[in-house]
């Protein structure tokens, strides 16, 4: 029997990526995705070509009912989940602090971590129901060390409460056999740079980094795949960086 693996904010770019190597790696599939249908209906193709089951499903993960509507349709389809990859996000338009109202901090919050909350409570539940354990990767960000000063403060500041949230949980859901972990992309070739309104921001920042490059979505899923699998049975409440060394 495959495992069946929940992904959220999968249309696109890392949970895009991970959505293809987990399908090529012998997961069924769960796929969230909000506005970008055309998306993940190309996602759900490449996946079930790898020999994956495909569901997918447009849920907003900052509304609770939603993410409610989601756990039932995944009952439905499946009748159990064994993975999770917390990955739904958003970033804003560049910005100080002093300049950001509460309507942009509310929507950055409900989705980015009260959103993740929610998802990583309902999976958990239908884990310890099951008894056979499971894994969690919490998609951060190299933003959560880094501060993003000048430009996306909140959204770092969101980040660092998935590391600390990781953490907390890793340590109460240990006892069942739930492995939780913070995945931290640094600067990865994907289409949030453009959602924030700087197309090119990966790339002109790449001087940055060590490494001299920016990473790739891929890059990213081989390590989600790795903290998911078996191979990091004895790592939980940590934090991986995908960072190029920045």
């Amino acid at each position: 029997m495959r495992p069946v693996l929940l992904i959220t904010g999968a249309s696109s770019g890392i949970g895009a990526a991970i959505a293809a190597l987990a399908a090529a790696r012998g997961y069924d599939l769960m796929l969230t995705y909000n506005g970008n249908a055309s998306g993940i209906e190309e996602v759900a193709r490449t996946a079930g070509a790898a020999g994956a089951r495909v569901v997918t499903h447009k849920t907003d993960v900052a509304d609770p009912a939603q993410i409610d509507e989601l756990f039932l349709a995944l009952d439905a389809a499946y009748g159990r989940i064994d993975a999770l990859v917390n990955n739904a996000g958003v970033v804003d338009m560049p910005a100080k602090v002093t300049d950001m109202t509460h309507e942009r901090l509310r929507r950055m919050f409900d989705i980015n971590v009260i959103g993740a909350m929610l998802v990583a409570k309902a999976a958990v539940l239908r884990m310890q129901a099951q008894g056979s354990g499971g894994a969690i990767v919490n998609i951060s960000s190299a933003a959560a060390r880094l501060g993003s000063a000048n430009q996306f403060v909140d959204y770092a500041a969101s980040k660092a409460a998935i590391d600390i949230f990781t953490k907390g949980l890793a340590e109460e859901v240990s006892v069942d056999k739930i492995r939780v972990n913070s995945l931290r992309p640094g600067l990865i070739d994907t289409g949030i740079h453009a959602k924030g309104g700087q197309p090119d921001r990966a790339q002109r920042l790449a001087h940055m980094v060590p490494m001299q490059r920016v990473g790739t979505p891929e890059e990213v899923a081989d390590s989600a795949l790795f903290l998911l699998s078996d191979a990091a049975s004895y790592v939980t409440g940590a934090f991986l960086d995908v960072s190029g060394g920045r």
